[in-house]
């Protein structure tokens, strides 16, 4: 009889959901599979259960499920999916769920799960305080104090979100690769919507770090930045201290292990 003591973390997100396999805090594999609103149950089941043996895994092997979403379209599929392929009930995160940390915004109940997990991770594994920058669908900077309080945030618009209202609200703009162009000075349309849309984000992660820094009175400021483009910018600019393409999954784990103490 295989062993139940493995944990599948998921990321959903607006275009992907993110899976991880985790064995205590090391996250063994990785995968992703797009984000459809018109799979059920039994379509989710199937394709994440194809997913890990494909990886090495069985379904036997899970011992519980957590879940963070910003798409609530997906949710009754996706969690029916892990009731009746793994007979497991997950975990989601939201309101409720103990993190560790003091949330003081306004209304803290309509703070994403994204966020939330980001937050965690980026404050239980690097320390506060600290900036936590996603960059996903749309582009989140959350400050959480040296005291584990989140304090507030910012959201623009993704980079690929960006790229896409070009091609897609003009006429003549093609669609392009989102890459960082050799110069600012573009000479052409595509490496001048190349140097528009990387060199703006660079321009926007380091002018909304400092005025954090500078409203919030906190000097030393770790910045962890992560997100699936996230590296091109932060290859770029001396603000960003740490590049973790994993946090969000780990996240999910420490959250996991937080519910865990809790009961």
């Amino acid at each position: 009889m295989m062993k139940k003591d493995k944990l599948l973390v998921l990321d959903v997100g607006n275009t992907n959901i993110t899976l991880g396999v985790f064995k205590g805090r090391k996250l063994l594999k990785s995968f992703r599979l797009t984000t459809k609103n018109s799979r059920t149950s039994d379509e989710y089941g199937i394709v994440i259960s194809q997913l890990l043996q494909i990886k090495g895994y069985e379904t036997e092997e899970i011992e519980a499920v957590i879940i963070a979403s910003v798409n609530p379209n997906v949710m009754y599929s996706l969690i029916n999916s892990f009731r009746k392929y793994f007979r497991i009930k997950p975990i989601v995160v939201g309101p409720g769920i103990r993190t560790g940390l003091k949330i003081a915004t306004i209304n803290p109940k309509e703070l994403g799960a994204d966020r939330i997990v980001d937050a965690v991770a980026s404050y239980e594994i690097y320390g506060g305080p600290v900036i936590a920058i996603d960059y996903g669908t749309a582009t989140t900077f959350d400050l959480i104090s040296g005291d584990g309080t989140f304090m507030a945030g910012a959201i623009s618009p993704g980079i690929r979100t960006a790229a896409n209202a070009l091609w897609q609200g003009t006429a003549k703009l093609p669609e392009i690769e989102i890459k960082k162009p050799g110069t600012v000075l573009g000479r052409e349309t595509i490496t001048s919507m190349q140097a528009g849309l990387i060199y703006g984000y660079i321009g926007q992660t380091e002018y909304i770090v400092r005025k954090m820094k500078e409203e919030s009175g906190f000097d030393q400021v770790k910045v962890v930045a992560t997100g699936g483009l996230g590296k091109i910018i932060a290859d770029e600019t001396p603000v960003i201290d740490y590049y973790d393409p994993m946090l969000t999954l780990k996240g999910l784990q420490i959250l996991f292990e937080k519910q865990k103490e809790r009961a």
